[in-house]
């Protein structure tokens, strides 16, 4: 079988202010590292308003839909932002990652790399925050076990700030393994390894300032891939955020691009013991634009050698 990449141009269209770190551009550069790759290409589909409601109230989708401006941009918070454009492109970015899952667990595609924008991973139930509207993950995970049937679910994410949206959308779910490694201090200052969800269903993986791949790769097979092991998960997520990276602006890890496909390697592997080398996984943070392009390429020649 092979991988799937998809995308759609409306996430170009969520316009952020000049100088914002998340930007038209992120988008443009990974695009540009993947086209010469044999991939399955889709176009996203908008996410259906029943499958957002899997993770956000009804209140938290019309507060976003009203906050999309007709013209200019719209701050949500600090660091949020909505052009007349985001609307869509929120619901592609969302609708990517369901598409990939049907994808997957339909055996159309042994694996799938969701490029979007906006990313996901820092969205809480009522709350759009750090770049993110809605948890797109989160709600690739749900729609995994409550539209496929499935009983189990885990997401990895290695973006270098804490996914707490996921965290926190997924509290509850005793069939969802959440696992996020994550540079500490920084922000969003969660991320503990006391934060376990309420079923012992969260492993966060604090990691510190200045260390490397050598630090990271420890941690992974210490913890993470045993933790993998034992839940048995069915189908594995993935919250590609490549802002870990040594050249990235936003944080202090020093990983390089080989350390994203090791990690990728890894992953690959353990889901081809466990839940038939089924993966997802979605675009998060990566704001140094070449090592952000170079990082993704390596990511996806990884998923795609698993695909083989």
């Amino acid at each position: 079988m092979s991988t799937a990449l998809i995308t759609h141009a409306e996430c170009l269209e969520h316009v952020t202010p000049n100088g914002h770190p998340e930007r038209v551009a992120r988008l443009e550069h990974v695009l540009h590292a993947l086209q010469d790759l044999e991939l399955t290409r889709v176009t996203a589909p908008e996410v259906d308003e029943a499958q957002l409601r899997y993770v956000h109230p009804q209140s938290h989708i019309d507060a976003m839909r009203a906050a999309i401006p007709d013209e200019g941009v719209h701050q949500i918070d600090a660091d949020t932002w909505a052009s007349p454009g985001s609307w869509r492109a929120a619901l592609r970015a969302a609708g990517a990652v369901v598409k990939a899952v049907d994808m997957v667990l339909d055996e159309e595609v042994q694996n799938a790399f969701c490029a979007i924008r906006p990313p996901g991973h820092h969205a809480e139930k009522a709350t759009a925050m750090g770049f993110c509207f809605f948890g797109n993950a989160a709600i690739g995970a749900k729609h995994v076990l409550e539209a496929h049937g499935l009983s189990r679910v885990a997401i990895v994410d290695f973006d270098v700030h804490h996914g707490n949206g996921t965290q926190d959308l997924l509290w509850d779910e005793a069939r969802a393994l959440v696992i996020t490694s994550q540079q500490m201090p920084l922000w969003p200052g969660s991320g503990h390894p006391s934060e376990r969800g309420a079923h012992d269903n969260v492993l966060n993986i604090p990691l510190a300032p200045r260390s490397g791949g050598a630090e990271m790769r420890a941690a992974y097979e210490a913890q993470v891939f045993p933790r993998l092991r034992e839940f048995q998960p069915e189908l594995i997520i993935i919250s590609a955020g490549f802002d870990a990276h040594q050249d990235d602006p936003l944080a202090e890890l020093q990983w390089a691009t080989e350390d994203f496909r090791w990690l990728t390697r890894e992953l690959c592997a353990l889901a081809g013991d466990l839940c038939e080398a089924r993966i997802v996984s979605t675009l998060e943070g990566g704001y140094d634009l070449s090592a952000l392009a170079d990082s993704a390429r390596a990511h996806v020649e990884e998923l795609m050698e698993a695909a083989s």
